[in-house]
């Protein structure tokens, strides 16, 4: 019965973890920073499409089948992921932060899993569409461009491809890292 009592008094002594006095703060920081990451992607996003939808118009892709097709799908893909994110913004604006600590806790778990999904299953399609797109233009860029810019676009195509995978790459952890504590 001695290790029962000596369990009991162990259990006694923990210290009591106490709420932090500006924990909701810290979570309306947390919430603001995603939030601000994902219209800074929208940004960034919305400005890629619209350079990409004026060069369609600039280079009349619509009288050039797989050009056009190869824009399509790159704008297409811009458009469908600046939606996920808009999405996503407001899903967070509508998160009720002075619900009860399960309420809150649920809600994130759930905005937590669907970002999931976006980041390990939506973008790398996304991504693949893009390329897709991209690689469509590449007959009509070597017939059109002289040899040393085709060659220039290939290779700081798939540099920027790279690079841009790494930023993701990081950008995403950090989100997910800051809603995972969020669920903590």
């Amino acid at each position: 019965m001695t290790a029962f009592e000596d369990l009991k008094s162990q259990w006694g002594n923990q210290n009591q973890s106490e709420p932090p006095v500006d924990g909701a703060k810290q979570i309306l920081k947390q919430i603001a920073s995603v939030r601000n990451k994902q219209r800074i992607t929208n940004g960034v996003l919305a400005v890629t499409g619209s350079i990409l939808i004026a060069f369609f118009f600039y280079v009349t892709a619509y009288k050039f089948q797989s050009v056009m097709i190869g824009l399509l799908l790159m704008i297409g893909a811009l458009v469908f992921r600046i939606g996920l994110e808009y999405s996503s913004i407001r899903a967070l604006n509508t998160m009720n932060v002075s619900a009860s600590v399960e309420s809150f806790k649920n809600e994130i778990m759930s905005y937590y899993k669907r970002r999931k999904k976006v980041h390990f299953i939506l973008t790398p399609i996304i991504i693949l569409v893009y390329c897709i797109g991209f690689v469509m233009l590449l007959p009509a860029f070597k017939e059109s461009l002289s040899a040393g810019f085709y060659n220039y676009i290939i290779i700081s195509g798939i540099i920027t491809l790279f690079v841009l995978c790494l930023f993701m790459a990081r950008e995403i952890k950090k989100e997910l890292l800051v809603l995972k504590g969020l669920m903590d």
